[in-house]
C-alpha cells in the first residue's frame, strides 16, 4: 500500500467533456437525511449532493443490475455522490476537528499524536483544491460512495461505516480475517458489480468508486481524464 497521503494519479491530464451533472434515479436507495449536510456542509441553495455525470449515472445502474442479477433481493445504497469544493473543505476540516476533540489532553498536547490524526484525516480526504488541474474527485461529478442494503433497506455488513478512520477502510483488510468473513465478501460484491459496469475502487477505501476522473484514468491506463471540477453551483 502507498504512503497513505500520496496520489499519483493527480499528476493526469484533464480534458473536461462538457457533460452535464444528472439527477440520480429517484428509486436509487440514498442515505437520508444527507450526512454532510446535516452538519451544515455548505451545497448549493438548489445544488444537493443526489448528482452525478451523466455517464456515471448510466454505468451506476448498469452496476445495480450486474449486483441484481446474482443478488435480486439487495441493491446498492448511494451515500455520497457529487460534492463542491466548499463542502469538501469543510468536511476535511469537520473531520480533523471531531478526531482532536476525542483525545485525552495528552495526546493533544503530542506534535506526533497530532500529525498522525492530521496524516489519517488526509488519507480520507482528498485536499480541497481548487487548481483545475487536481480537483477532488467528488467535486466533478464522477466519484461515488455507496454499500449494499438488502430488499427491506437494511445496510448489510461491510466492517467498517463509510469514512471511518484507520486501516479497516482499506478495501482488503478483512479478506484474512476470521471474524469478518461476511464483511470481505460483500466488499467483494460492491467491488465485482462496480468494475464490472466500468467504475475503478479507490485503493484506500472499500465504498469509494468512479468513472472518468483522474483515478480513472490513471487506473485504466487512460492518457487523460474526462471530468474536472464542476462548479460549486453545479
Amino acid at each position: 500500500m502507498p504512503d497513505v497521503t500520496e496520489r499519483p494519479w493527480r499528476a493526469m491530464a484533464i480534458t473536461d467533456c462538457g457533460e452535464p451533472l444528472a439527477p440520480l434515479p429517484g428509486d436509487l436507495p440514498r442515505v437520508m437525511p444527507h450526512p454532510y449536510a446535516c452538519l451544515g456542509a455548505p451545497y448549493p441553495v438548489g445544488g444537493g449532493p443526489w448528482r452525478l455525470r451523466l455517464a456515471v449515472v448510466v454505468r451506476l445502474l448498469r452496476a445495480r443490475s450486474i449486483l441484481q442479477a446474482t443478488h435480486p433481493r439487495w441493491d446498492l445504497q448511494i451515500f455520497d455522490a457529487w460534492r463542491p469544493i466548499a463542502v469538501q473543505t469543510f468536511m476535511v476540516d469537520h473531520s480533523l476537528q471531531t478526531e482532536l476533540a476525542r483525545a485525552s489532553p495528552s495526546q493533544q498536547a503530542d506534535p506526533a499524536w497530532r500529525r498522525h490524526v492530521e496524516q489519517q484525516v488526509q488519507r480520507l480526504w482528498a485536499i480541497p483544491s481548487r487548481d483545475p488541474r487536481t480537483p477532488p474527485p467528488h467535486s466533478t461529478g464522477a466519484a461515488v460512495d455507496l454499500t449494499l442494503v438488502d430488499h427491506s433497506g437494511e445496510p448489510m455488513p461491510m466492517g467498517s461505516a463509510i469514512d471511518a478512520l484507520g486501516s479497516e477502510s482499506h478495501p482488503d483488510y478483512f479478506a484474512t480475517d476470521p471474524r469478518q468473513p461476511t464483511a470481505h465478501c460483500n466488499r467483494l460484491r460492491l467491488r465485482q458489480a462496480m468494475l464490472a459496469a466500468g467504475f475503478v475502487m479507490h485503493p484506500w477505501e472499500w465504498w469509494h468508486f468512479s468513472y472518468g476522473d483522474q483515478l480513472w484514468a490513471w487506473q485504466a491506463g487512460q492518457v487523460e481524464a474526462h471530468y474536472g471540477a464542476v462548479p460549486d453551483g453545479g
